[in-house]
């Protein structure tokens, strides 16, 4: 198949030229009319004496002249592969062949019907080189009575195989030139790919720091401005001698605040560096801190980085909206252990035996503070969740809230 499209199809741009850089196609063009010029100058001055040798001459010069033209007329239409104008020149070079047999140029013949049968190899079908050879042969065959048949056929089979061989070593450079733009392109592809991974990854780091930072800072500051700003309004209203007691049980917890705040951040340093966290005991642990009941379903199995982060965050979040938004009610946390899943659900109710409790100082303070948060608490848990494939679920359940975290682990 190969063989076939070789001689009837056009060869490929890239096949045309024997070289890539422009000055080296601007040599070969020179040097190519510089040795047109000497096949002219030669066959006329080599022309054998005769009756009319200056006649000869004239006619000779004037047909390597046309001759020229034509062939230079005959690439242009080869390279824009217009058959029938290049059938027409290759016709007139034929035919012009036979004409410098009758004018005594042997050398000028042979030059005629061998140069246009190289580069006809390189621009254009190889099966119209060997028809313009073989019309080239049987018409300088005939002009010279028949005798130089045999010599001029080999001669142009010569050339045939040769510019055939020529047209193969340049289809495999142009090939090769082919693959290696393609393995260019498709490296420069693969980096530019990789440099956009590159930084997704680390947008998507960033965006998990950025939930851990706020995370970590709702949790602890959020609870220490809960307790000094009820021990300012203690202070600021005077009241009886167990007042003192009172600023310094919140001193003290704004205090133990800060402390958990500080283990906790150096939790989220030792996620952050991929470390292994117990997922229930910590729960637990922020369950029992806000005096939340907890209670843990199924069986316990070790969590992945990411989704034990998750579970941990998001009930470290619910647990401080709870303690901020209802101070007064009972909170529940439940974690289950499900086959292919874990579900955590923070849930708060409100308690009759605690709706009296919260002194003036802890209502205005959580008053004061409800609205406070960059609000970016529930956004987060859904972030968190959606990039683990999960679901987070939040908002009213009767006169309490309930927030819901299904994932997959």
């Amino acid at each position: 198949m190969a063989r076939q499209v070789t001689w009837t199809s056009w060869p490929s741009p890239g096949a045309r030229y024997r070289f890539d850089s422009p000055r080296m196609r601007l040599a070969g063009r020179r040097l190519r009319d510089v040795l047109t010029v000497l096949v002219l100058v030669v066959a006329v001055v080599k022309l054998p004496g005769g009756a009319h040798p200056a006649g000869h001459r004239v006619a000779l010069g004037g047909l390597g002249l046309a001759v020229a033209a034509a062939g230079h007329a005959a690439r242009r239409a080869a390279f824009r592969r217009d058959a029938a104008g290049l059938a027409g020149c290759l016709a007139f070079l034929a035919a012009s062949a036979a004409a410098c047999e009758l004018l005594g140029s042997e050398f000028l013949a042979l030059a005629v019907l061998c140069v246009p049968v190289v580069w006809l190899m390189h621009l254009a079908p190889a099966g119209l080189a060997v028809a313009y050879a073989a019309a080239a042969c049987c018409a300088v065959s005939a002009a010279g009575g028949g005798g130089l048949w045999e010599p001029v056929s080999v001669l142009a089979l010569n050339c045939v195989l040769g510019g055939y061989l020529s047209r193969q070593d340049r289809e495999a450079r142009a090939c090769t030139r082919r693959l290696l733009e393609q393995e260019r392109a498709a490296r420069a592809a693969e980096r530019a790919a990789h440099a956009a991974q590159a930084e997704s990854a680390a947008l998507a780091e960033r965006a998990r720091i950025a939930r851990d930072m706020h995370d970590v800072l709702a949790h602890s500051l959020s609870a220490q401005l809960v307790h000094l700003e009820a021990a300012r309004l203690l202070l600021d209203r005077p009241g009886p001698e167990g007042s003192r007691e009172l600023v310094r049980e919140r001193v003290v917890t704004a205090r133990r605040m800060a402390e958990e705040g500080m283990a906790e951040a150096r939790r989220a340093l030792s996620a952050l560096r991929g470390e292994a966290v117990p997922v229930a005991g910590l729960v637990r642990e922020l369950a029992e801190e806000q005096g939340a009941r907890f209670r843990a379903e199924g069986t316990p199995r070790p969590l992945g980085e990411e989704c034990a982060q998750t579970v941990r965050r998001v009930a470290q979040e619910a647990l401080t909206n709870a303690r901020k938004h209802a101070p007064a009610h009972d909170v529940t946390v439940r974690l289950v252990y499900a086959p292919g899943s874990v579900l955590l659900e923070v849930c708060d109710r409100p308690s009759p035996e605690r709706a009296g409790e919260a002194s003036c100082a802890r209502s205005a303070a959580v008053e004061g503070l409800a609205g406070a948060g960059s609000g970016l608490g529930l956004l987060g848990m859904r972030e968190r969740a959606a990039l683990l494939g999960g679901s987070l679920h939040a908002g009213p359940a009767g006169e309490g809230f309930r927030v819901v975290l299904d994932v997959p682990a």
